[in-house]
């Protein structure tokens, strides 16, 4: 093997080379073109409301389960009936290049909601969960039930305490919804997750008997494996030197 390289590089001429470079960049322009379109979200790819079918939640990351959509749904259709306000859950999976969990929010609630007054009594929760991010957006006539810091309060905190245990997306949904719902129904708001700090009273220190007995595993370590190691290196090298 080691004696027909020589040849096979000879082989290899400026012209070809060059050929071989320009097809491979040209394969990778190519394959990179399509990915983010195929994998990028806009508000394009989000379907319109439909006045004759509620819709609740968009869930179009896949983030959900069925039960936990079916539950949103249930949840919200009761709290629009009851007091005409309107909240809507929506997920993707990637933004367009530029484009934040923010402006993306924003651009789907004017979209959704074109004048002021249809904006009035509507609630809009988006996250992306590529990178965790969520927003809300909330209209003129539900900021007198719900302030802008407790909507903020919602999205990074009471959605962000589960999702930073482990990406749990239908906590953090259930949890956002049990929260909406209280405040634009009048309830008293109960307020974000309570965050408990464990105090480790116990010393971090290695005892000695923990270290030496550690301290003597590795060294048996290192000695078997450069007993494995410097053998078949040996070998090897000689036959090398043979051929």
């Amino acid at each position: 093997m080691v004696k027909l390289l020589p040849s096979l590089w000879n082989r290899i001429t400026p012209g070809s080379a060059l050929t071989a470079c320009f097809a491979l960049l040209l394969t990778l322009q190519l394959w990179l073109s399509n990915m983010p379109a195929a994998a990028a979200t806009g508000i394009s790819a989000i379907p319109s409301l439909q006045p004759d079918q509620p819709t609740w939640v968009v869930d179009q990351a896949t983030a959900l389960s069925r039960i936990t959509r079916s539950e949103l749904g249930s949840e919200l259709e009761k709290l629009a009936d009851q007091t005409g306000t309107e909240v809507r859950f929506v997920t993707v999976h990637r933004l367009d290049y530029g484009e934040t969990v923010e402006s993306f929010a924003e651009k789907l609630f004017k979209r959704w909601f074109p004048t002021a007054a249809d904006q009035a009594n509507q609630v809009l929760v988006v996250l992306d969960n590529v990178t965790n991010t969520t927003a809300i957006q909330t209209g003129s006539q539900v900021k007198t039930m719900l302030s802008d810091e407790t909507a903020q309060s919602v999205v990074q905190e009471t959605m962000m305490v589960p999702l930073r245990d482990g990406n749990k997306y239908n906590q953090a949904f259930l949890d956002a919804s049990d929260r909406l719902v209280a405040v634009l129904s009048g309830d008293p708001d109960p307020g974000p997750p309570v965050i408990e700090d464990t105090i480790q009273t116990e010393g971090t220190f290695a005892r000695a008997e923990d270290t030496d007995d550690r301290s003597a595993t590795v060294v048996v370590v290192v000695l078997l494996v450069l007993a494995t190691v410097i053998p078949m290196a040996t070998y090897y090298f000689y036959q090398f030197m043979q051929s």
